[in-house]
């Protein structure tokens, strides 16, 4: 007779999730695997914890106060989750359940030694280990024993650490059930734990062998340091042997103990060379079961390996899909957007039809294979000097790949026969006319996208968009565009070269560019220092708006006095700048138009923190600033030998940068506009699906690809359990940390900066607004949360155009991502404030409201005591 509430391990598969946890799950599909072997047992279902949980008094009412509670009150939850773990315990097993747990026993050997373990069902998943959150008995013998245990390990389901790391992954504690795995116990000469992926690179192809003596916990526990074995193509071609002075081993009568290992084994390593290799080949053939890399906890008996756990490695980050078995090299478009953040499947599929070149898709973000550009030397020489002027430490991180013997294949250069290497462009005259046309014509694009976009809905809008992208495409790559943005740049680097030749000044263009017409982005940011103007003198609309709660404001705003000047001024500003937002590069990110709410606290910072007219007055006196610095810099010049032809060449590359510099932040308020059109476009399109009962939501389209999308506006059928699985592995993907560069074995690289000219501690950037500055430092991951005082320094891990409007009312700037031609740095030094980007770990280094310097022109910054 099958039981209820008990089944044989052998019995389970990796489909049983639901009824015998993640640990169940995983155990049942190793032993089927040929070749591995598993301790044998079974499995206490989750009914029989459903049915204990029934018995539990007020369950509800307590889980409901646990939900409510802030992960961080650590104090309540230690409180509630003891009381109700303590519940569980002294609730008696009924009786017919105790019987179906016993006789599972004696069919094991009742007398036996036994490990105890929790199988929750959110537990070893593929997108969250929740390693470590509940708990394993080790050594257990007789039934009255394990039945104790079985109830520890239901009620271990709420440890204090179990329940923070659901609250803090959203996870809701009713959807969780237990079940338990009563193993026969192993006793080990030695155990330990293998990754079939390096868990510090990254890299597929190496494994890594932590080894002890004696029983598994010693290492879990960090009672001891491993030995260490890296394991490459069937070989060790690393170790570390540790001096192992202690071991847990199992007692005779139940139980484990701590004990000294004698010291003439001591030095000993737990595992041969030849036994760590048969060990990783075991390895191979799990992680080929799970499709996925693993992290297996191993036993070594008799020389042959038993298996007690394995789980997939949830912190390696996906490496994008190949046709090929070839080697690539990927970068981060993320880095370059200085947008690091996932993107929905609808925001990546997008930008990829968009984009000017292919890009691949892993953990949400977006890469680009730069392999066959560092294949051959002339196109590598261009790709790092780019790349270096971009992210220095991309620069590095490809630099580190390239030293890899034979990793990048390596090409001759295109040769003759091939397709002619572009010239560089006919250099562009220093005409502001030039400037005024691209945005005309940006401007026209946007508005032929706007007029013939209306008519469309069904196929026939994806039939036109799919047109649309071309025309995106084509207004991105207008090689007039192309010459004015490079003009901008090259003048910039060119000044700051010559200038440090010719007077020894560091990063003298930062001051020469403030207030430079027609930057679209820094514009945004004064003129919400205008819409403050218009706020600041009505009390009644101030005081409203700090109570602002939800979106539908702006109607409220017309009920009260000087509102509906208010309300026009913010509508007016929306008009102009209401489709952006932070992360704009994913079109399914609420755009302040849809969310204006976002903009409030921004607005109410600029009124209590500035004076009127203070848009006008900042831009004049940048202005000034950037005047003053010519006359300056062109009277020092004309005094040195050959004075007047620098002084000459100088004035006209200033020229050339105050006409250009501030068109390079315009083709991305193009794109973001144009984003703008196809989006609302495409939510109608959700709409009509929703009416027709097809959706669920509107929202549920932006976990579906452009082209899915497409396949079920003509189909009318959608795939729920897919929105599903892209839901949790979009949420998933949060905890992962993209790499600037990563390769096809799933190395991760970061690269690293080669200096030695900073102070020791300080916090080491790229300098890309001069200046240095002292404040209090304001660590903001969102920008709805800024609150902000004159003076204060905005720490944040990127900033692309939306967070502009914060930049009139900081001092400096210090982020985690971006370059020298990044539009935080752009508009940094567009309004003079000290920056430095590129800061690794910047949020997490800097404490909120710590005192910090910033050195804007030597690129690091020190924390003060």
């Amino acid at each position: 007779m099958t039981e209820p509430y008990v089944l044989e391990l052998q019995d389970v598969d990796g489909t049983q999730v639901a009824v015998v946890g993640g640990k169940g799950a995983h155990l049942g599909g190793l032993s089927r695997i040929e070749g591995v072997r598993v301790p044998s047992g079974f499995c206490v279902t989750t009914d029989a914890f459903r049915r204990i949980i029934a018995e539990v008094p007020s369950i509800d009412d307590r889980l409901d106060r646990l939900s409510r509670l802030n992960p961080d009150d650590r104090e309540a939850i230690r409180t509630l989750s003891a009381e109700i773990r303590r519940t569980i315990e002294e609730i008696a097993i009924p009786g017919d359940l105790a019987a179906a747990i016993t006789r599972a026993l004696a069919l094991h050997g009742d007398q036996a030694a036994y490990a105890v373990r929790s199988s929750a069902t959110a537990e070893d998943l593929p997108t969250a280990s929740f390693a470590g959150q509940q708990d394993t008995y080790l050594n257990v013998m007789g039934p009255t024993e394990i039945l104790r245990y079985v109830s520890r390990c239901w009620a271990s389901l709420f440890t204090e650490r179990a329940v923070t790391y659901r609250q803090r992954n959203g996870i809701d504690h009713r959807t969780v059930h237990m079940a338990v795995v009563v193993q026969r116990m192993v006793f080990p000469h030695a155990s330990g734990i293998l990754f079939t992926a390096d868990p510090v690179t990254g890299n597929r192809k190496v494994a890594t062998v932590d080894a002890g003596f004696g029983l598994g916990e010693a290492l879990v526990s960090g009672l001891v340091n491993p030995d260490v074995f890296k394991v490459r193509d069937g070989e060790v071609v690393e170790k570390t042997i540790a001096a192992k002075q202690r071991a847990v081993h199992a007692l005779p009568a139940g139980g484990t103990q701590e004990v000294a290992v004698e010291s003439q084994r001591q030095g000993q390593p737990a595992l041969t060379d030849a036994q760590a290799v048969r060990l990783v080949q075991l390895g191979r053939r799990i992680e080929a079961q799970f499709g996925r890399p693993q992290d297996i906890e191993w036993c070594l008996v008799d020389d042959g390996f038993q298996i007690v756990q394995s789980r997939p490695i949830t912190t390696l980050f996906p490496v994008p899909e190949a046709d090929d078995r070839e080697n690539h090299v990927y970068v981060s478009v993320g880095h370059g957007q200085m947008m690091t953040d996932p993107m929905k499947p609808l925001g990546f599929s997008m930008w990829q039809l968009t984009a000017m070149v292919p890009m691949h898709e892993a953990g949400g973000r977006l890469f680009v294979d730069v392999t066959r550009r560092l294949a051959s030397p002339a196109s590598r020489a261009g790709l790092l000097e780019a790349m270096g002027k971009g992210d220095p430490l991309i620069k590095h991180a490809l630099e580190t790949v390239l030293d890899r013997d034979g990793f990048v294949p390596s090409l001759p250069d295109a040769s003759p026969g091939g397709r002619p290497a572009a010239g560089a462009p006919a250099p562009i005259d220093t005409d502001p006319a030039l400037v005024t046309g691209l945005i005309e014509r940006s401007q026209a694009s946007v508005a032929d996208l706007e007029r013939d976009i209306r008519t469309k809905a069904g196929p026939e809008l994806f039939d036109f968009l799919l047109e649309a992208f071309e025309e995106h495409k084509r207004v991105l790559s207008d090689p007039l565009s192309i010459q004015a943005i490079m003009a901008g740049m090259e003048a910039t680097w060119w000044l700051n070269d010559k200038l440090q030749e010719w007077l020894g000044e560091k990063n003298a263009a930062d001051t020469l560019t403030l207030s430079a017409p027609d930057n679209i982005t820094s514009e945004m940011g004064l003129a919400l220092l205008d819409v403050a103007d218009v706020i600041r003198p009505r009390p009644e609309v101030v005081a409203f708006l700090q109570g602002v709660d939800g979106d539908d404001f702006l109607d409220e705003l017309v009920k009260l006095a000087g509102g509906t000047e208010a309300r026009d001024a913010i509508e007016a500003y929306l008009d102009r700048y209401g489709m952006r937002c932070v992360g704009e590069i994913d079109i399914t990110r609420p755009r302040w138009r849809e969310r204006p709410s976002t903009l409030v606290p921004v607005i109410l910072d600029n009124v209590r923190n500035f004076e009127p007219g203070a848009a006008e007055r900042r831009f004049e006196q940048g202005r000034q600033k950037a005047q003053k610095k010519e006359q300056d810099v062109l009277s020092r010049l004309r005094a040195l030998p050959d004075g007047d032809r620098k002084a000459d060449e100088v004035k006209g590359m200033i020229d050339r940068v105050r006409t250009f510099i501030g068109y390079r932040e315009y083709p991305k308020y193009g794109i973001i506009s144009r984003y703008f059109v196809y989006k609302q476009a495409l939510l109608a399109e959700a709409g009509r699906l929703v009416q027709a009962d097809v959706l669920h939501e509107m929202e549920d389209v932006f976990y579906l690809t452009f082209q899915e999308f497409h396949d079920v506006v003509r189909s009318h059928q959608v795939d729920d359990e897919l929105i599903q699985q892209r839901k949790e592995a979009f949420r998933s993907y949060h905890a992962l940390t993209p790499p600037r560069v990563l390769t096809s074995d799933g190395e991760a690289l970061t690269g690293a900066y080669r200096r030695d000219d900073v102070p020791a501690g300080a916090l080491v950037g790229v300098p890309v607004s001069a200046g240095t500055i002292e404040g209090r430092a304001r660590v903001i991951l969102d920008m709805a949360d800024a609150d902000l005082e004159a003076g204060d320094i905005l720490v944040t891990a990127f900033t692309d155009p939306s967070w502009s409007p914060l930049f009139v009312g900081i001092a400096g700037l210090v982020t985690e991502v971006g370059g020298l031609m990044t539009h935080g740095a752009v508009i940094a030094r567009e309004y003079g404030l000290p920056a430095v980007v590129g800061v690794e770990q910047a949020t997490r280094l800097i404490r909120d409201g710590q005192r910090i310097r910033v050195h804007g022109t030597d690129g690091y910054v020190e924390i003060l005591p």
